[in-house]
């Protein structure tokens, strides 16, 4: 997959897991040009280079990928982690992976929000 970390997702961490699984992944937090863009431009940077966003940000990104529907805007995806705190890093990739798994084709995230969590 091709991904796009916002800032509060680890990219030394997270981001580095994620590319030994062979994930194609840009993460903010690792370039200094994206320190403090909008939550609205970074969307359209994840969907210009056909990545999903991969955020915590559940009160803006929603909202956001709504508003792009309504406007008959599309982006590749949204991946919303919720429910799990932002230094569980073995929690977040157990949760990422099995979201990757369950919708393998990049395709089946096209216009996609989903909601990630924790995994019993």
């Amino acid at each position: 997959m091709r991904l796009l970390l916002d800032a509060h997702v680890s990219g030394r961490r997270i981001g580095s897991a994620l590319r030994e699984r062979g994930h194609d992944v840009l993460a903010v937090a690792e370039e200094r040009s994206l320190d403090g863009c909008p939550d609205e431009e970074l969307l359209e940077l994840a969907s210009s280079q056909r990545r999903i966003m991969v955020t915590f940000d559940a009160a803006d990104f929603p909202r956001i990928c709504h508003q792009w529907l309504e406007r008959e805007r599309s982006h590749h995806g949204c991946a919303v982690l919720v429910g799990i705190r932002h230094h569980e890093f073995g929690a977040i990739m157990h949760a990422l992976d099995a979201a990757f798994e369950a919708r393998p084709n990049p395709r089946e995230w096209h216009d996609r929000l989903a909601f990630v969590s924790r995994v019993r």
